[in-house]
């Protein structure tokens, strides 16, 4: 990208985030009337957020998605349905446990759950807590993304596992206890973020493309969706076997 692609890119984040910034001053100065602290500081964080977002959407653009769509290229003109399902899961799994965002809430949740009396409020046992909710997660997204690339490769609905995921996602709410119910909610949205979404939209964007008779529209989409629908049925089935309070 050169520099004058890269300045409207630039631009066109700041339009992005000024509602953001609008609402913030309106409700610092007019709503409550105190006056910022630290305000170079503040103003500070705002200018390196914006040039973080420009350069993680021109990664994305450069890199990223070209990978995303050539690797699916690659592994669907080779036939192996196998090794293309592989590096679906494996995808699925390393980019979301390497997700900021899941990591932010699993470290919530388990101090959450320790100051419940779920577990022990030791740091061992709290990073213990946190590693396993990322680890169910990131294995969780991992399957999701493995049946969302099944089904473009045998042109299933999308409707059929969205409307059953959450189908089940809601029984589950119902019929078991409600301890991790909230968790359950928030790790499917954390689970797929920044880092992972682009890669699991380019690769399923990407087969369908290649695909004979896949459109890129229909069947490209809607593997987002089903990944982060996995984390809670994960989640909400172990509640059943963990226990706690009736929903």
């Amino acid at each position: 990208m050169d520099i004058r692609g890269f300045a409207r890119l630039l631009g066109q984040n700041l339009r992005d985030l000024l509602p953001i910034i609008l609402v913030i001053a309106f409700f610092q100065f007019v709503v409550i009337g105190v006056p910022l602290e630290d305000v170079g500081t503040r103003l500070l964080g705002l200018v390196l957020v914006l040039l973080g977002l420009t350069f993680f959407v021109s990664g994305l653009e450069a890199s990223i998605f070209p990978i995303g769509e050539s690797l699916a290229d690659a592994l669907a003109r080779r036939g192996s349905v196998v090794l293309l399902l592989t590096f679906a899961f494996l995808l699925g799994f390393g980019s979301t446990f390497a997700e900021p965002a899941l990591t932010a809430v699993a470290d919530q949740a388990a101090e959450a759950a320790a100051s419940s009396g779920v577990i022990d409020k030791t740091p061992e046992t709290l990073a213990h807590y946190s590693l396993i909710m990322r680890l169910a997660s990131a294995v969780a997204i991992g399957i999701g993304v493995t049946i969302g690339v099944l089904r473009i490769v045998w042109g299933w609905p999308a409707a059929w596992f969205v409307v059953g995921g959450y189908g089940l996602v809601a029984l589950l709410i119902l019929t078991g206890p409600d301890t991790f119910v909230s968790i359950a909610m928030d790790a499917g949205g954390a689970a797929t973020s920044a880092t992972n979404v682009p890669l699991m939209s380019a690769l399923a964007i990407g087969l369908a493309t290649i695909m004979r008779g896949r459109s890129p529209l229909v069947d490209g989409f809607g593997v987002v969706a089903l990944a982060s629908i996995m984390p809670m049925l994960v989640i909400l089935t172990a509640a059943h076997f963990i226990g706690g309070g009736p929903a």
